[in-house]
């Protein structure tokens, strides 16, 4: 098994257990993923492990071929059809044994994908996350060093001095810096603005920028 794989199951297996502990309407909250409840997010990561390709196209079809919409209706619709504790026992048996996309999408955009939805779910509640800074670099290294259409972190970086505080981590560039526990910066490059008020540094204002919508 790699790196990333290990990274992955050790991840799932400590967000399973966090997720099995939460209550119906912590549940209904919302997360820090726009639009999504914490029970549409869970449903994100169940359909990110088992849809199948076949499925994703017909899904987007109805979608005139926008990714972002498809996945947000997929999730939501899960949502719908299947509760809270189904979706965790759902998510706990396809962390042992993936199906459809799920078991070949590469690790490492899974495990930054888990994490970064488990920090939408921790910290829209409250809790504290408990992800392992070699967990979290490992997130960050992926964000800034893979290209990715759907989630374009490393765009955002892209000319950033990044430091993390609390994690043998960076990023030098000559650039502006910004600097912050590794959580935070994670998360604001995966596109969730609420992280930005904790960074400090030149660096900071260039990233509000790159986070607002087109025009």
């Amino acid at each position: 098994m790699s790196k990333a794989a290990d990274a992955l199951q050790d991840n799932d297996a400590r967000l399973v257990a966090f997720l099995g502990t939460l209550t119906r309407d912590q549940w209904a909250q919302p997360s820090l993923c726009t639009e999504w409840s914490n029970h549409e997010v869970l449903a994100h990561l169940v359909v990110g492990y088992s849809a199948t390709l076949p499925s994703i196209a017909a899904a987007m079809l109805g979608h005139r071929g926008s990714f972002d919409r498809t996945n947000s209706s997929m999730a939501r619709a899960l949502a719908a059809r299947r509760d809270p504790h189904a979706l965790v026992d759902d998510l706990a048996a396809l962390t042992r044994q993936a199906r459809g996309i799920g078991r070949v999408f590469p690790r490492r955009l899974l495990l930054g994908d888990h994490v970064i939805h488990q920090l939408d779910i921790t910290y829209a509640l409250g809790a504290d996350p408990s992800i392992p800074a070699a967990t979290l670099a490992a997130v960050l290294d992926t964000e800034v060093g893979i290209p990715n259409p759907f989630v374009p972190a490393s765009a955002r970086a892209r000319g950033l001095n990044l430091v993390a505080t609390d994690a043998t981590w960076s990023r030098p560039s000559d650039g502006p810096t910004v600097t912050g526990e590794a959580d935070h910066l994670a998360s604001v490059l995966a596109g969730r603005p609420w992280a930005l008020r904790h960074l400090t540094g030149s660096g900071v204002s260039v990233l509000a920028a790159r986070l607002q919508p087109s025009r």
